[in-house]
């Protein structure tokens, strides 16, 4: 048994045997009540407890500040929440800055890319609102022209800011290679925004993404368009024997959010997957555009992976062996 001192100092829950209870019990122990928000006082909103008051993108009532985790007024203040706060609050931000950089024309420097591998060149590549240097530019050129096939990026597009930035970013890569072109359908249906990749001839390569592949999944829809044109990402022959051996339709959902740096694995190992796989879909969802989700699947970490509709829900990254076994 801990002692009294050491139990308020514990960070995780305390858990004991209690049979009259019938089995275990858990206890979370608290560190305190007091909220350390004196930073935005008479910044940002809070409510009488000190509590900072935000929206559902965990933004506060000044604009740029958002706030994440135990500082905020919410009914459930655990580890796993906090850590979803931090995720949605660093991709809002990230919109934000990218926003303000376009309505000012001021930017930070760009990274310097590597040249050696095409995963290496996109994972260096930075959302910067649709603007890139002309270094950037070239980085992505040298990935297209390894490309084999031309592909087709079909936009379904609503009303929205969302949409508009979605059209914005399909237009730019398609600037940039004669193997890529866009076109947008009747929108219907929900999730929108949305860009499928087709071939050609007009066929689905069993990709797509809701909402914008912007922070890190940039990089994930760069590859994922390497992938389905070819030649793709190389895989073992076990692995590719497994993938195309498949022989009954699978539907995968990714439920991702931007800032993720665990969810890009798991998003490309499923789009190689489908790009190989005529049986297979791997559609993108930015979980915080699409709440709905959050709440049908109980989404309390990404990235989230539901299969065929829910006939399995499964959490964390996966490699496309690691993927290819499961279904």
């Amino acid at each position: 048994m801990q002692e009294p001192q050491q139990i308020r100092r514990a960070a995780t829950p305390v858990t004991s045997w209690a049979p009259e209870m019938g089995g275990t019990f858990g206890v979370f122990v608290f560190a305190g009540y007091q909220p350390s928000t004196d930073l935005v006082a008479g910044i940002a909103d809070r409510n009488p407890q000190g509590y900072v008051l935000t929206d559902r993108n965990q933004q506060t009532s000044w604009p740029g500040i958002y706030a994440a985790g135990d500082v905020c007024d919410k009914p459930l203040r655990q580890a796993v929440t906090a850590a979803g706060d931090g995720a949605t609050a660093a991709t809002e931000l990230e919109r934000y800055l990218a926003k303000m950089q376009k309505e000012t024309g001021r930017r930070g420097e760009a990274p310097m890319i590597h040249r050696d591998t095409p995963q290496k060149e996109a994972a260096a590549v930075s959302e910067e609102g649709g603007l890139f240097s002309e270094e950037m530019k070239g980085q992505l050129r040298s990935i297209f022209d390894k490309m084999e096939t031309p592909l087709v990026l079909e936009l379904f597009l609503d009303e929205s800011d969302l949409s508009a930035e979605l059209r914005q970013y399909m237009d730019f890569l398609a600037g940039l290679t004669d193997k890529l072109s866009v076109t947008v359908s009747d929108a219907s249906g929900e999730d929108l925004p949305l860009v499928r990749v087709l071939r050609a001839d007009g066929t689905w390569t069993g990709l797509s993404f809701h909402g914008v592949p912007g922070g890190h999944e940039f990089t994930s829809f760069v590859l994922g368009l390497y992938n389905a044109s070819g030649p793709g990402q190389q895989l073992d022959s076990d692995t590719l024997d497994r993938i195309r051996g498949l022989d009954h339709p699978v539907r995968m959902q990714i439920l991702v959010s931007l800032s993720c740096t665990m969810c890009p694995e798991l998003v490309t190992s499923a789009q190689r997957i489908a790009a190989l796989s005529p049986k297979v879909q791997a559609e993108v969802y930015d979980l915080t555009r699409y709440p709905a989700l959050k709440e049908r699947w109980n989404v309390m970490s990404v990235p989230c992976l539901v299969i065929n509709g829910g006939e399995q829900v499964l959490f964390g990254k996966k490699s496309a062996a690691q993927l290819a076994a499961v279904i």
